[in-house]
């Protein structure tokens, strides 16, 4: 498309590089030195304008969650990002119109990056639909990655940070009445736990990270692991003061916690035995968790009030083609 070629030059001069990028941005594909010792571990996230965030937000806050919903990938599989990719579908009439675009939407973006040490190393513009893809590569040793498979019967079922305040902002805009900026920012901005992930190896057992809502991730979690179940106490769901202040019945918040999504918390299971020795770990990595519940042999997820009553959900979570 007409500017294409000025985009990608607009882009390489923003890019971070990194000693183990031996050809980046400018050639048909990228050239990369893997550390011997290392996995290789890859994800991609797709995001698409009016499904993933609301109208009106701003560009450097989509270049910023779109990598950061792919490094929240790689911190629940336990792995340090390297590199990405950046494919851009753009749909402006103008070149001033990209360019603005692209400009702002890398501000966001390359913070990230930059406090990460992630080297952008090729990718892709074209013409169409407003949507990102970004993939993402983080090298682990062999053996240290988290699966989501290996949970066990007893294990503690642990949440980092607060679940909620994403959903809650999404809820304040859809609607159109008085806003909290911090529930905002937790939308706009979700910090990816990469040293969180980095201080759980060799304590937690599963993991996942919470981007669809934290009963349909965990549920993945229990179907890797040969179908097994968990028991939640909803009155230990880690809540911030700011969600609690906007929204004040904790029966309306369980929804936002549970199925909200949009969190990027981490979610994962541990022995007990090995509590004392996580919160040691977690208190390193600047980060807190709360065990919210416990993993059972007994299939399905059962979820209990602070009074002992059942409680049952509306829904799990998102899924991107629950409708017809």
């Amino acid at each position: 498309m007409a500017g294409e070629f000025a985009l990608i030059d607009r882009i390489r001069a923003r890019a971070r590089s990194r000693a183990d990028v031996v050809l980046g941005i400018g050639d048909d594909a990228a050239l990369l030195a893997v550390p011997p010792g290392q996995q290789l571990v890859v994800t991609t996230d797709t995001l698409v304008a009016g499904v993933h965030w609301p109208d009106g937000t701003a560009p450097a806050d989509i270049g910023w969650k779109a990598l950061a919903v792919n490094l929240s990938d790689l911190a629940a599989m336990a792995a340090t990002p390297a590199w990405v990719t950046l494919a851009l579908t753009l749909p402006f009439a103008s070149a001033e119109e990209r360019s603005a675009f692209v400009d702002g939407f890398l501000d966001g973006f390359c913070e990230l990056a930059d406090e990460h040490d992630v080297a952008l190393v090729g990718g892709d513009t074209t013409s169409g639909p407003l949507a990102v893809t970004v993939t993402a590569h983080g090298l682990v040793a062999p053996g240290a990655a988290l699966h989501r498979d290996a949970a066990r019967p007893g294990d503690d079922v642990w949440v980092t940070g607060t679940l909620g305040d994403a959903a809650g902002a999404l809820a304040q805009w859809r609607a159109r009445g008085p806003f909290s900026a911090k529930l905002r920012y937790r939308l706009d901005r979700p910090t990816p736990r990469l040293a969180v992930a980095a201080a759980l190896r060799g304590l937690a057992r599963a993991a996942v990270d919470v981007s669809d809502g934290l009963l349909a991730d965990l549920g993945h979690v229990l179907a890797a692991s040969g179908g097994l179940g968990a028991a939640l106490e909803l009155g230990r769901l880690p809540t911030s003061r700011t969600l609690a202040d906007h929204f004040a019945d904790e029966r309306a918040r369980w929804p936002l916690q549970l199925s909200g999504g949009d969190d990027y918390e981490l979610c994962f299971t541990a022995a007990p035995a090995d509590a004392l020795a996580i919160e040691m770990a977690l208190d390193a990595a600047g980060c807190g968790a709360a065990v919210i519940g416990r993993i059972t042999a007994e299939p399905g997820i059962r979820l209990t009030t602070p009074e002992g009553e059942a409680w049952v959900p509306g829904a799990a979570g998102y899924e991107h083609f629950g409708r017809a």
